[in-house]
């Protein structure tokens, strides 16, 4: 290891807002993350409310709240506009007929209208349900459907991609444009609708190794939690402008693309468009970037296109963190020698609602590790008895219960919900993890059959049953193939019908069919044709895990 890789070890010098983590840890109480928040002192709580509008209610409505780009386009708005947006939607949405606990779902691109949307339907007491914008009709159908939404907000290019026919819930659909375009009505009204702290405001969808997608639903207590990881693990200050790459359609995109960064009144950047090495470093150094989150799947990317950063002046960038897998050891090293700022793996699941396990910029870090447990956050490595193992020793990753940002339910599937908790006191990540003497944790594998790929997860069964829709296909098996650069990709074992022959042709037939009904993320990258799949004698369920073996057996 050289030297420089040494040096990243040792902690970020400067201020930090938790400057020590060890004592920190053993005093603090969630009471604590409270404080700091309105409802702390008025007892009257809505997360939208302490997102957007405590801030102007505070005097700082002038300070901008997001720039916006996309290609040329450059938009910006203060707190105090976004306060004016959110209202404005609310009101559209009531006069629609939206009341408290109805679900809304956003499907729109990556623009500053998804974020006023997703806290306009919340800030009135509905739940948001926000899409990734590039689902197809399935993915929008299954998920609309299974929590009876009544209403979509989404744009006149996109409502092509809802079967509306066939979501018999679905009452209204507004568009964007049009909600924007219509001023008449506005009030110096308040629109925010005070809520219990276990009132439901998000609904997340994450796919299953079996079944469908799964709603996860998080209620308003999850505020104090998102605001007190912002504050200490994305190390927010008031002068800081911050850049979160995932779209609010993904948990992380919401929760550290909106709440957590706004809770505490960062300045946050949106970027429309597709990935390009140049636009993303164009962008920090025009707006000055100074802390970034994305995924390890970008920046092994940017790694890839070679010197093409030396031509940016990156020098605004203090704070680096990363989430969504593993972060190789690697991608740490070619931060620091490129851009002189450690990155800082993260962990946390749509489920958790916020960080779990953490590396902070005040502390040492040891590449390979997902950090230490944020404080108020108790790790323990289980056997398959429920037991805690020795220091070293590889198990099931669980986390001690309650934590405000935990879940609140699985949208009509108490046995799912059930699942997570075992051993009783217990929530189970599904992850398998060790821990060292030192508390880091290191995480060894999924322990189901989930896909990682470019930092989404993605349900195998999901994929298996749009291919089995079509024509050609008999069965159908997938897994995750290892990537070096997305960390896996979805491959399908398929075996055809009578009748059928493999072709190029037809192999590019079946991922466009699962691309254009499922989406882009989710078709296979490979497919392998096989005489029949490994299956289990009994049952007869398709064994993944031998189709994997058999994958990294051929890799060699």
């Amino acid at each position: 290891m050289s030297l420089s890789q040494l040096e990243i070890i040792e902690p970020v010098s400067g201020e930090h807002n938790l400057p020590n983590y060890p004592e920190v840890r053993r005093h603090f109480d969630w009471e604590d993350a409270k404080i700091g928040l309105s409802f702390n002192e008025t007892g009257k709580l809505n997360i939208a409310y302490e997102t957007i509008d405590r801030h102007v209610h505070d005097g700082h409505g002038d300070k901008t709240a997001l720039h916006y780009v996309n290609g040329d386009e450059r938009i910006s708005y203060t707190f105090k506009e976004v306060k004016e947006k959110t209202d404005h939607y609310a009101r559209v949405l009531k006069e629609n007929g939206v009341v408290k606990g109805d679900r809304v779902f956003v499907f729109l691109p990556k623009t500053p209208e998804c974020y006023i949307a997703i806290l306009s339907v919340i800030k009135i007491g509905a739940i948001a349900g926000p899409l990734f914008e590039a689902f197809m009709e399935d993915a929008v159908r299954d998920r609309m459907n299974d929590c009876n939404a009544s209403l979509l907000i989404t744009d006149k290019d996109m409502v092509e991609r809802v079967p509306k026919e066939d979501i018999p819930s679905l009452e209204t659909i507004l568009f964007a444009e049009d909600i924007e375009a219509e001023t008449d009505g506005d009030t110096v009204e308040e629109y925010v609708e005070w809520m219990d702290p276990e009132d439901g405001m998000l609904i997340h969808y994450t796919s299953g190794s079996t079944g469908k997608p799964k709603g996860v639903l998080h209620a308003h207590r999850v505020v104090s939690h998102q605001y007190q990881s912002g504050k200490w693990v994305l190390d927010i200050k008031d002068d800081d402008v911050y850049w979160c790459t995932s779209h609010p359609g993904w948990v992380t995109g919401s929760v550290y693309g909106l709440f957590a960064p706004w809770l505490n009144r960062a300045t946050i950047v949106i970027q429309g468009g597709r990935f390009k090495a140049e636009h993303w470093y164009k962008l920090i150094a025009e707006l000055k970037v100074s802390i970034w989150y994305s995924a390890p799947t970008a920046f092994r990317m940017l790694l890839s296109q070679g010197d093409v950063l030396k031509d940016y002046d990156l020098s605004s960038l203090r704070h680096i963190l990363s989430v969504g897998e593993p972060l190789n050891p690697e991608v740490i090293y070619w931060a620091w020698e490129e851009l002189g700022v450690r990155i800082h793996d993260t962990w946390w699941m749509t489920e958790t609602g916020a960080h779990l396990v953490v590396n902070l910029p005040g502390e040492k870090i040891k590449p390979g590790s997902m950090g230490r447990p944020f404080p108020g956050v108790e790790v323990g490595i289980l056997d398959e008895a429920g037991e805690i193992v020795k220091r070293g020793t590889t198990g099931q990753l669980a986390v001690r219960t309650p934590w405000p940002g935990l879940m609140k339910e699985i949208w009509g599937n108490k046995d799912k919900f059930d699942s997570y908790f075992k051993y009783e006191g217990w929530y189970l990540s599904g992850d398998l993890a060790y821990q060292d003497e030192e508390d880091y944790v290191f995480f060894q594998s999924r322990d189901d059959d989930m896909i990682n790929s470019s930092g989404e997860r993605i349900g195998p069964f999901e994929v298996e049953s749009k291919l089995i829709e079509h024509e050609a296909i008999q069965e159908a098996g997938v897994i995750g193939k290892p990537d070096k650069v997305r960390g896996e990709i979805v491959k399908a074992f398929i075996v055809l019908r009578e009748g059928f022959e493999q072709s190029p042709e037809l192999l590019q037939e079946i991922r466009v069919f699962v691309r254009n009904n499922l989406a882009a993320h989710v078709a296979p990258k490979e497919i392998e044709v096989m005489e029949e799949l490994p299956k289990t004698t009994i049952s007869g369920k398709i064994l993944r895990r031998e189709l994997k073996k058999w994958e990294i057996e051929k890799a060699g």
